[in-house]
């Protein structure tokens, strides 16, 4: 295999892409132990990860490794490592792991901001976990493709090229040999079938500066944090609230010195706007927390018993407790969907039915007129 150093400016075939950069991509294989039922269950898993540092540290995703309890890296030459995990962003969906080795071979990270529909990518990875270190071709399909998974927004390179299961945490190469995303077969799917011709990955871009904090810290130590647990506001909701509004985020709960806690947010309010941007979801608060950092001020346009008001938030850091013990708390709560909020049913013992939060108020302190 020809070998051709990869500038960023000269133009390489993609056989060029792949000797170039096959010993920088690693196949990632985990092992989870899970409790069923008192029974004890090994299950293993695999993916793709590439070295982003001379001294062993690979990025990969997060859903590769979480919840694994050992993790094993396998690099080109068939040599096998423990890897230790760094710390991840479920979010963002990437991990960051180290290995014990010096003389890794470093991707040459590119510009997903130039990324253009119609060029050329490739993408190598481990599909099925056994067909290690293939290399599948297309073309990018679409930028700036907004989908949602599992709750959660995500702005992605949509491409056309094979896209398996065991290729997540992988890169996509484009025909300058720089990594401009990371592949993710986790979102190349639809209801757990593949769909041919369509694939997704993580433009580089958005999360390079995210990498650089978790080598350093452990986690993601500037995301914006508000201190809230939020429910999508839904009509029904607004019917049993006697609410007018039927969208927006509803507040189940204010931690205390939060950044909600300063702004003055309440239980009961609705967020509807986040600065110039529409909230009509948990989703879309989600997707608006990610274009600001911890320290950054927004306007909130709030609904709050019948009137519209404005507050001003500054942002939190996430709190490191939240980011490093379990990354379930990696954004604010979201409402635990079996009709309470915390431990039981707001208001009703846990039984699932929703009162006027006003009124448990109204009763709990005695203004009741």
């Amino acid at each position: 295999m020809q070998t051709v150093k990869v500038d960023g400016k000269t133009q390489m075939s993609m056989s060029e892409v792949y000797a170039s950069n096959v010993n920088s991509v690693v196949s990632i294989n985990v092992s989870a132990t899970t409790n069923y039922f008192g029974q004890t269950v090994q299950t293993a898993a695999s993916g793709t990860g590439f070295f982003i540092t001379e001294d062993g540290y690979i990025l990969t995703n997060h859903h590769v490794i979480s919840d694994a309890s050992s993790v094993k890296v396998t690099l080109y030459n068939g040599e096998t490592y423990d890897a230790k995990v760094i710390g991840s962003d479920e979010d963002y969906d990437i991990a960051v792991l180290k290995i014990d080795v010096t003389g890794a071979t470093p991707v040459v990270l590119g510009d997903s901001s130039k990324v253009a529909i119609g060029e050329s990518v490739a993408a190598v990875g481990n599909p099925l976990g056994e067909l290690t270190f293939s290399m599948s071709e297309g073309i990018v399909s679409c930028v700036n493709r907004a989908i949602n998974v599992d709750g959660t927004p995500f702005n992605m390179i949509q491409v056309d090229c094979s896209i398996n299961p065991g290729n997540s945490g992988g890169p996509l190469f484009n025909s300058y040999g720089e990594v401009i995303g990371i592949v993710s077969a986790k979102y190349s799917s639809y209801s757990n079938t593949t769909v041919e011709g369509i694939g997704f990955a993580i433009p580089i871009n958005d999360v390079v500066s995210l990498v650089k904090d978790i080598m350093t810290n452990g986690y993601v130590t500037n995301k914006a944090y508000m201190g809230i647990t939020p429910q999508t506001m839904t009509a029904q909701m607004a019917q049993q609230y006697r609410y007018d509004v039927t969208e927006g985020v509803f507040v189940c709960s204010v931690d205390p010195d939060s950044a909600a806690d300063k702004a003055g947010l309440k239980l009961g309010d609705v967020i509807t706007k986040m600065d110039d941007t529409d909230i009509t979801s948990y989703e879309d608060l989600v997707a608006a927390k990610k274009s600001y950092s911890a320290g950054d001020t927004v306007t909130l346009t709030v609904y709050r018993e019948g009137k519209t008001i404005e507050v001003e938030l500054t942002f939190d850091a996430v709190p490191e407790s939240a980011e490093t013990n379990n990354s379930d708390q990696s954004t604010d709560n979201s409402y635990n969907g079996n009709g309470g909020y915390g431990n039981g049913g707001y208001g009703n013992g846990g039984n699932g039915y929703y009162s006027n939060p006003w009124d448990f108020f109204n009763n709990f302190f005695g203004y009741n007129g």
